[in-house]
């Protein structure tokens, strides 16, 4: 689960990371007084939006502006003047698609004087099986880029979970961003303070870019990018509170209500499949002959018919699909309750598409025997290779 910079730098700032004042908006009314309760001279007006690349977003309205989804403003009248250009509008940026996300609420924030951009992230490092800062004198640039180009000037630091961060974690994190005098007096209460965060609260990653240096010499976390681990946050029901489902897709919120490993993408084929790993490869075959799959769905293993049902509402509710492809290997999961779910889902919505079922492993012929007596125009197909290819053809087809 994704929060908002502003609901993260709160976060943080309870744990005594260093950040600016700040007022979250949801309406341009709002902005005057937040401008004048935080008293200037500078203020940054940020878009809140769960995407990256705010800063170099353009909107696709043109009477936003062309300035971005952060903006710099000298007086109290630029900062209305903003938020009325931003409010409602749309924010295209790299992460975002085409597409883009309309903007509900602005950060307005006290501004800084900068000396130094750094980048500093904590992550849940799988090669060595521990969390590990990743940081690079690089702040303020995509790090995908930096690693890409500069690979030298990025620096992996891990913690061992039984120490936490120690002295000399800290003094080689100091080390590799170039902190001295106050900066790094700074860095070395900082960065316990961020693991703290990240441990406690569950966190699967904590991106601070940039963490700046100041003119003064001291650090402040100048954005905040937080994703929590969803598994855990039964533990958290005060992150739970900071989600904001305007931000999610409408069939991924349907399908956690299921407990459905669901991701909407970019195709026309919508896919069905129990198990992650041969989910992945049910869409590498799809892209293999030709195609595009339209999500990642993952029933699970000890799926039920209603789970099944509401797994192909889902599904269809898509309109860009156009053609499903149900790969069920059964183990736990028995073959003829995916047929079950799939009868009953069809009942309920109606089929308007090729569908084509690959059943294998348990209680097979009982769930082959169900499809093949119902009135459904299913196309059967004998393994993975064959289904695709099926499915495919049928797409093209129409």
């Amino acid at each position: 689960m994704n929060i908002h910079e502003y609901q993260a730098k709160a976060l943080l700032k309870e744990y005594g990371a260093p950040v600016a004042d700040g007022i979250a908006i949801f309406s341009a009314e709002e902005a005057a007084a937040a401008a004048e309760k935080l008293g200037g001279p500078l203020w940054v007006v940020k878009s809140q939006i769960h995407a990256g690349g705010r800063g170099k977003g353009k909107f696709k309205e043109e009477a936003a502006g062309e300035k971005g989804g952060v903006r710099l403003a000298f007086s109290k009248e630029d900062v209305s003047t903003f938020a009325k250009q931003m409010l409602g509008a749309t924010l295209v940026t790299k992460q975002t698609g085409a597409a883009g996300k309309q903007v509900n609420r602005l950060y307005i924030e006290d501004g800084a004087d900068i000396d130094r951009e750094l980048y500093l992230s904590l992550l849940v490092d799988r090669s060595c099986g521990r969390v590990s800062f990743v940081v690079s004198t690089e702040g303020g640039m995509d790090i995908e880029t930096v690693a890409e180009e500069t690979p030298e000037k990025i620096v992996t630091v891990a913690i061992d979970p039984n120490a936490g961060v120690t002295a000399d974690n800290a003094i080689a994190l100091c080390d590799a961003l170039g902190l001295e005098g106050s900066a790094r007096d700074d860095g070395m209460h900082l960065f316990p303070i961020l693991y703290k965060a990240f441990v406690e609260k569950d966190m699967s990653l904590l991106e601070v870019n940039p963490l700046i240096v100041m003119e003064n010499q001291r650090l402040r976390v100048l954005d905040a990018k937080v994703s929590f681990d969803g598994n855990a946050l039964f533990r958290h029901p005060d992150v739970m509170e900071l989600r904001d489902l305007t931000e999610e897709d409408e069939k991924e919120i349907e399908a956690s209500k299921f407990d459905l490993a669901y991701v909407a993408l970019d195709g026309n084929i919508g896919c069905m499949v129990n198990g992650a790993g041969l989910a992945m490869a049910t869409m590498d075959i799809i892209k293999l002959y030709g195609a595009e799959p339209a999500n990642f769905l993952d029933v699970g293993g000890g799926a039920s018919v209603e789970k099944v049902t509401a797994a192909f509402k889902i599904i269809t509710s898509d309109p860009n699909v156009k053609g499903i492809l149900v790969n069920i290997f059964g183990g736990i999961m028995r073959c003829d309750v995916i047929a079950q779910g799939v009868l009953t889902a069809v009942q309920e919505v109606g089929l308007k598409v090729p569908l084509v079922v690959r059943l294998e492993g348990t209680r097979v012929e009982e769930g082959k025997k169900l499809i093949a007596e119902s009135d459904l125009n299913v196309i059967p197909a004998d393994d993975l290779n064959d289904a695709a290819q099926k499915i495919v053809a049928a797409v093209k087809g129409a």
